[in-house]
This record gives C-alpha cells, structure tokens and sequence, in this order.
C-alpha cells in the first residue's frame, strides 16, 4: 500500500500502542508498566505506519538465543484488504498489499540474526493460513497449551498444587 512504512524499532509510545491495541478491540495489558515491559521484553519491535505516521501495524518477536517466536503481527484489517472480514483484534486474515509480511519478515530476520534456529508462531483461525504462506509448517504432535497464571498463583498461594489437585482427583 503506497506510503506505508514498517521499520524495525527499539521503543514503542506506550499510550500510543495501548491506543492501537484498543483500535483493534485488542484484549491487552491495560496498565503502563505492563505494556513497558513487554516492550522492553520484546527482542525485536516492527512498526507500520500510513504517510501521516500513525501505527496501523505492529510485530514483535520473542528470543533466548536458540528459540524465538513471532509473539504478534497484527495490521488495521482496513489496511489488510477486502478479504478481511472478521476484523477481530488485527489478526491478519488477508494481506493484500503485503504489509504483514513485509512486518513479520523484519521480525524472522531479527532473529535469525540473533542465531535462533528455529522460530515458532502461535495462529488462531485465518492466521493460520498467513503463517504458511511465510512458510511455517504445523507441528505434527504438538498440543498448544495455556496457562492461567492468576489460577496457577492462587492455587500456590492455598499451598495446592496442580498436580496434587490431579492425583487427588483420580483416586
């Protein structure tokens, strides 16, 4: 799309990313220092922006020198194209004019740069059909999974445990 920019940054306006997760109906950290620190966690940081400079896009990735992960590539589905229909939270369900990739590109390159050797991407829905188009192929045998760290914290804090509760559960 003509006069889009998608750079690679150190640091990202937390108001004006916590405006842009709230743009895109986006279920974030609301508070600053959240946000700040997933920036500050955030090995690699790509912004797109229209010519008047406003964000309509951001990735970021995730890295411990082996492993990274393309934590979040998410583009205004106004700027996606006329196949994105759902606009659910910026996920990418088309990218006609090429400004997801071009943003997820910058991330991969990071860290390959960064001597990870294999990358992983966790896609919902229509992502799914973007990350293989990059190139990322299902993990045969994989499980995704989740953890509620608020239930994890409150069931320690009770001195449970989850495995206890299981093992007492199936007696």
């Amino acid at each position: 799309m003509d006069g889009v920019r998608c750079e690679v940054v150190n640091k990202v306006d937390v108001s004006e990313l916590r405006a842009f997760y709230d743009s895109q109906g986006c279920v974030m950290p609301q508070s600053v220092d959240k946000l700040s620190k997933m920036i500050d966690n955030s090995v690699c940081f790509v912004t797109a922006r229209d010519p008047d400079g406003r964000l309509i896009g951001i990735a970021r990735g995730l890295a411990d020198g082996v492993r990274g992960y393309l934590t979040e590539c998410k583009l205004d589905p106004a700027r996606q194209g006329p196949g994105a229909v759902t606009h659910i939270d910026g996920r990418i369900e088309h990218d006609q004019y090429g400004i997801a990739r071009q943003m997820a590109e910058l991330v991969l390159s990071a860290l390959a740069e960064l001597g990870c050797e294999r990358i992983d991407a966790a896609a919902y829905g229509t992502e799914v059909d973007f990350c293989e188009e990059m190139g990322f192929k299902r993990a045969a045998g994989v499980v995704p999974m989740s953890l509620d760290v608020r239930a994890f914290m409150a069931r320690r804090q009770q001195g449970g445990s989850y495995v206890g509760a299981q093992a007492a559960a199936s007696v």
